[in-house]
């Protein structure tokens, strides 16, 4: 029939008896050796091994264990397994899924079956590796014929009603008949044309091994109507289950009466795992990939040109970031009431940047990681530039880029997710205490290796980039993450100057490779420049990046219009009054211009100049509460008959003297916008100048990455946590005297009287032998030890101590228990 699909080897129960060598059998109950616990695989293995899995897996070390049975049962806890899990390629997962839905223990050859079908020469040649990486991790353990998933790792994989498997396979006959009543079971038993049984239990056995025959199934499944077909083949890829009516059809009656289908509810039948492995083939999956995705070369740059591009991004990076702090140096943005920066202060950001918001968050971002920006700490909480700024402003241009680009590559901050919710319902905002993920550094790194992979000048198609990063962490959640992360990277990566044209640059492949990539960019930046070309439309265009005195003077006495290769900024009367008001005279402009300009100043700029100089001052407000003074009573007459000036609240003192009820600052602001160029005075009544001082916070640190978990550990930590477990194994397995006094309480340490214990403590150092005890440090932890004692005075006992390989001191009252070694372990 249309159902004979592709046999593989059988893989169930029923046939894993005579497939397991009767040596493994025998192996696990200790006859051949084979190890019959995880705690016992990992004995085994040698101490580059022990390095290998605390590297791979840092949790584990967080405490160090004290011996190799903690660090076994540690490494089968939910929380340590399920990060181990999210850690594996897709094709190690599949081997992982595979062996969940595989019979317990699983020999190689049916794990392969389950995997390959015996066709899938790539699937079988990656299998080993697969294999390997799974017992490196701790989740696979036992001999080729006998593996076996740690526990914890089966019940996540292994489907169920609530939790579907990858594998789209469902429960085993013997699972979904778990509480049918016997004599349903029975009829079962009897429609599959099988014998009459004594019990259940050997009824579901004979359920089962017809099911694992492949001759017998087939000449079963021969028998079934055309339809049942097209029903066993909606379902046997998954998912498994599907709804009945109460008077089922025709082919749904005869598959459920002969267990083809199994009763999940009232109204719910299953598919059972060993008939979809036979209408599979005997396959776990419908495809595996057992190799990653090529990402192959899209676009080719010559390199010179992506170095180039890349500098120039780097240039207007530099140039944005130095832009933002400076606008917030004077009067920043109020930081929430919960942390963040509020939208409409986004907004205001992005105009001042003349860039989207999602840019202008990332720029706020990049800026805060760098250390430049930070919250003041004061009541009124404000942000504002950091002394570090002022540091990074006197770099060279490569300089203060690889600052920012250093910041950028292991920052855990996400600008993406800023406009979003969490899980409250809260939106995310720039600065805010919620945008922290822990994967963004190695997403960023790995974007940029596989960039790196590349010849140099080639781009990569971003969806090939994806679809590598989804089959090296393919868990659901993780992956959607990490695609998401990607995409921000790339784009990233761009508008920094890391890449350019989409092709990783030679700055971002020293960035990459940890060294410093300031020289690689160094010559392709441009020469700052100290002149101007001043044009007779009240212009003037900057040729390349300016001076920074040139750039602080310019960047007050007229305003930017527009950036990019050249800046051009726009001369108007507010700019020209901003310069004024920063205690510059009309002379002063004019001989700045003229040095700094090679072309000559054009007359309309000079007489701008010379009009806005001379209006600039007549009017002079002071602090009364707030007034003006002007000797020309014609102007105040004119200023009183103003409609705008009525929310001023002005009122004549005297002929040259009007009040005000506003302050000075809004008093100024009202004149001006009404047309007047009113300078400030003081007391005295001298001109104020409008130069405010630059706020700065107190010394800050740039926010530290969030990490994923704990930290990977160095070659030094690897060492001391080996050495340390080895040890203490040694200590738990030495095999000891009991003296006769001794308290023994099934689990726990044995326990002398304080006597006792000093007595065989002074005995052991008078003939240098070593003893074992059990000690509570002052944390309340319980460990013991195998000591040497050379000295107790004091309340102390000083040896040296085997378990941590260092001469040690401890206190005699924390010491539980004493007991000499047995012969064999002196």
């Amino acid at each position: 029939m249309g159902t004979g699909r592709r046999t593989g080897r059988p893989t169930g129960r029923g046939d894993q008896e005579a497939t397991v060598p009767e040596a493994s059998t025998a192996g696990a109950s200790g006859g051949s050796g084979a190890p019959r616990s995880l705690a016992e695989a990992l004995r085994a293995r040698d101490d580059a091994a022990l390095a290998a899995l605390l590297h791979a897996r840092p949790d584990l070390l967080n405490p160090v264990p004290g011996d190799v049975t903690q660090l076994a049962t540690r490494a089968g806890t939910r929380a340590s397994v399920v990060r181990a899990l999210d850690r594996l390629d897709r094709f190690a997962l599949q081997v992982a899924e595979a062996l969940a839905v595989a019979p317990e223990p699983c020999p190689y050859a049916v794990l392969e079956g389950l995997l390959t079908g015996g066709e899938d020469e790539a699937a079988r040649g990656a299998l080993p590796r697969a294999v390997g990486t799974l017992r490196d991790q701790a989740l696979v353990w036992g001999d080729e014929d006998r593996l076996r998933l740690v526990r914890t790792a089966r019940e996540l994989l292994a489907p169920s009603a609530q939790r579907p498997s990858p594998t789209g396979l469902g429960p085993t006959v013997a699972e979904a008949t778990a509480g049918m009543s016997p004599t349903r079971i029975q009829e079962i038993v009897a429609a599959a044309g099988l014998p009459a049984t004594h019990d259940p239990v050997s009824a579901v056995s004979a359920l089962t091994a017809l099911f694992t025959d492949e001759r017998r199934m087939s000449a079963l499944l021969d028998e079934a109507p055309a339809e049942a077909h097209q029903v066993l083949g909606r379902l046997v890829w998954g998912p498994p289950y599907g709804e009945v009516t109460p008077n089922p059809t025709t082919p749904v009656r005869w598959l459920r009466d002969r267990g083809l289908l199994l009763p999940a509810s009232a109204r719910t039948v299953v598919l059972p795992r060993e008939v979809a492995l036979h209408l599979r083939g005997g396959l776990a999956h419908r495809s595996v990939e057992p190799v990653a995705p090529a990402v192959p070369a899209h676009r080719e740059h010559r390199p010179q040109l992506v170095d180039a591009n890349a500098a120039g991004q780097a240039l207007a990076a530099l140039s944005t970031v130095e832009e933002l702090v400076k606008s917030w140096e004077h009067a920043g943005p109020p930081v929430l009431r919960a942390g963040g920066l509020s939208v409409r202060d986004l907004k205001r950001t992005a105009v001042t940047l003349d860039a989207a918001e999602p840019q202008a968050a990332f720029w706020v971002e990049l800026a805060y990681a760098a250390g430049l920006l930070a919250s003041d700490g004061e009541a009124d909480e404000r942000y504002a530039p950091t002394p570090a700024f002022d540091d990074w402003r006197e770099l060279p241009p490569a300089e203060r880029w690889s600052a920012l680009a250093a910041a950028w590559l292991p920052a855990t901050r996400t600008p993406g997710l800023v406009g979003e919710q969490d899980a409250k319902g809260r939106t995310l905002s720039v600065l805010g205490p919620e945008l922290d993920r822990s994967a963004a550094p190695e997403v960023r790194r790995r974007v940029l290796e596989l960039l790196a992979d590349l010849p140099e000048g080639a781009a990569a198609d971003p969806d090939a980039i994806l679809a590598r990063l989804a089959w090296e962490r393919p868990v659901r959640g993780t992956s959607e993450l990490r695609a998401r992360l990607a995409r921000w990277t790339l784009t990233e990566a761009e508008v920094l100057g890391v890449t350019g044209r989409g092709a990783l640059s030679g700055p971002g492949r020293a960035l990459l490779a940890h060294a410093d990539p300031a020289p690689l960019l160094a010559p392709l930046l441009p020469e700052p420049v100290d002149h101007v070309l001043l044009q007779a439309d009240l212009t003037a265009v900057a040729p390349g990046p300016l001076r920074r005195p040139l750039a602080e003077v310019l960047a007050v006495l007229a305003d930017v219009e527009s950036k990019g290769g050249a800046t051009v900024y726009r001369f108007t009367p507010g700019s020209v009054r901003r310069a004024l008001d920063a205690g510059r005279t009309a002379t002063d402009l004019h001989a700045f211009l003229a040095e700094h300009s090679i072309t000559p100043v054009p007359q309309p700029l000079a007489y701008l100049i010379d009009d806005v100089a001379r209006r600039h001052g007549h009017l002079r407000v002071g602090a009364a509460s707030s007034y003006v003074r002007c000797d020309d009573d014609g102007m105040l007459n004119e200023i009183l008959a103003d409609k705008r000036s009525a929310s001023l609240g002005l009122r004549r003192l005297a002929p040259t003297v009007l009040a005000a009820q506003a302050d000075p600052t809004a008093l100024l602001d009202g004149l001006r916008a009404m047309g007047y160029a009113p300078a400030a005075e003081s007391r005295t009544g001298d001109v104020l100048v409008a130069r405010a001082d630059a706020h700065r916070t107190p010394a800050r640190q740039a926010p530290a990455p969030v990490p994923d978990g704990p930290p990977v550990p160095d070659e030094t930590l690897l060492g001391a946590a080996v050495r340390a477990i080895r040890a203490g194994d040694v200590a738990a397995t030495a095999v000891r005297k009991e003296p006769a006094s001794a308290t023994v309480v099934p689990g726990e340490l044995p326990r002398t009287s304080p006597a006792e214990t000093l007595a065989t403590v002074q005995a052991a150092a008078l003939t240098g032998s070593a003893v074992w005890i059990g000690y509570v440090n002052a944390e309340g932890a319980a460990s013991q030890r195998v000591i040497a004692p050379v000295r107790v005075e004091g309340g102390f006992v000083t040896g040296y101590d085997h378990t941590a390989d260092e001469v040690r001191t401890y206190a005699l009252h924390r010491i539980t228990g004493v007991a000499e070694l047995a012969e064999e372990h002196l």
